[in-house]
């Protein structure tokens, strides 16, 4: 039996082997992120600046939580191996969706190709000009700036990548990673500094009990594919939280870019971060359900409720389910205008999402003030229609995308 050490976090309460199920679908959940909210910022600036945005969103947020993923594990260091570990476990890569798979000749050079990429199957169907607009114009910059988190020198290049031609080309893209003295250092985004000063960003978060059963690290070798199973309870309760600030920290870098092109007009800043809360809020939640096989009732609410990323880490989002209930207080998250800062008495929106992804027959009434204020979930005769935010986060294929069961094997130096 597990030892739970840090009684603060609430994935402490899951299995190890359910921990094992929920870390990739977390991976997976940051990934939608973007299918969530890109479309919204289409719509309102156009899709240069939806570019841009995009951008500016990665290289705000990857390096900070990148750093803190090595950290938590044990892998800090400033070559190759330790690039491709952050990989990963980064929300920007979520495993066997984004299949990277990684060759390594020294501690300097490497090179990973994608054999499946589903946010590139996810926009081919947009034609060309999408195409090369994430995997050209918003990968360099990206790439290079989640390197930076580990070594200012690495440079990743491509080899080649889509546009694809021909059609079916696989692999989908391969590119060259060298770390050198000679290249110029990479540098980061004003941005980077304002979302450094979070409360997501400094959040501290329980340690990792190394006398618990399984992996406490992943100081080891670097292996194709992570076997999450082979981590400790405690290890993957501590991912998981990581995994989730992730998020934060990505939605906190979203909302900066966002507001620089909305420039005066706070209530069009407000009205996208909202959208893409509620698609996400949705898809997350089914996935999760799904995933944990939670029931689809008040219960299953309640379980989802406590394990959404919405509402964890536990003390960043001050939240408590008692007697069917949602209670949400003031928190660190309310400071910095996280998710938990968009739903409210007047936006019910984005927990109705969740509550529609769980039984379209639960309707959500919140009272309260902005920031301190109670959810009451009432079975209604008329089902709830999925939100026009799910609907367009659930053109991505990662809305239903299913895990397989792999071997993990250690990436030996070519």
């Amino acid at each position: 039996v597990s030892r739970v050490r840090d009684p603060g976090s609430r994935y402490a309460r899951l299995s190890r082997d359910e921990l094992a199920v929920l870390v990739p679908e977390l991976l997976l959940i940051g990934q939608l992120i973007d299918r969530s909210g890109m479309a919204w910022c289409i719509q309102a600036f156009g899709r240069p600046e939806m570019l841009q945005i995009a951008i500016e969103e990665w290289a705000g947020s990857s390096p900070l939580y990148t750093r803190r993923m090595q950290k938590a594990l044990k892998y800090e260091g400033t070559d190759i191996i330790t690039i491709f570990k952050g990989l990963q476990l980064d929300i920007g890569a979520p495993p066997q969706f984004m299949d990277f798979r990684y060759t390594v000749h020294d501690r300097w050079h490497g090179e990973f190709h994608l054999d499946h990429c589903g946010a590139l199957l996810d926009v081919e169907p947009m034609g060309p000009d999408y195409v090369k607009g994430m995997c050209h114009d918003i990968e360099d910059p990206t790439f290079d700036a989640t390197a930076v988190a580990t070594n200012p020198k690495a440079q990743v290049r491509p080899i080649h990548r889509p546009p694809r031609t021909p059609a079916d080309r696989h692999p989908h893209c391969a590119w060259t990673v060298i770390i050198d003295e000679s290249y110029p250092e990479v540098s980061s985004i004003p941005a980077l500094d304002i979302v450094a000063r979070t409360n997501a960003a400094n959040w501290k978060l329980g340690p990792i009990d190394p006398e618990d059963e399984g992996q406490a690290d992943y100081s080891g070798p670097l292996l194709s594919d992570v076997d999450f199973t082979a981590f400790s309870h405690s290890a993957l309760v501590r991912i998981a939280d990581e995994v989730v600030l992730q998020m934060h920290l990505l939605n906190l870098s979203f909302g900066i870019a966002v507001r620089a092109r909305a420039k005066d007009n706070a209530e069009l800043a407000t009205d996208i971060c909202t959208k893409q809360l509620i698609g996400i809020a949705g898809v997350a939640a089914e996935r999760i359900q799904r995933a944990l096989k939670l029931p689809n009732d008040f219960h299953g609410l309640s379980q989802v409720l406590e394990l959404h990323p919405l509402f964890n880490p536990a003390g960043y989002v001050v939240a408590e389910i008692e007697g069917g209930r949602l209670h949400v207080h003031p928190s660190p998250a309310h400071q910095d205008g996280s998710w938990i800062s968009l739903c409210s008495p007047a936006s019910v929106q984005p927990l109705q999402a969740i509550a529609t992804a769980i039984d379209p027959h639960i309707a959500v009434r919140i009272t309260g003030t902005a920031d301190d204020w109670t959810a009451e979930f009432e079975k209604s005769d008329t089902a709830a229609k999925e939100a026009p935010e799910v609907e367009v986060t659930k053109f991505s294929r990662g809305a239903t995308f299913k895990f397989q069961q792999r071997r993990s094997l250690p990436l030996t130096v070519v």
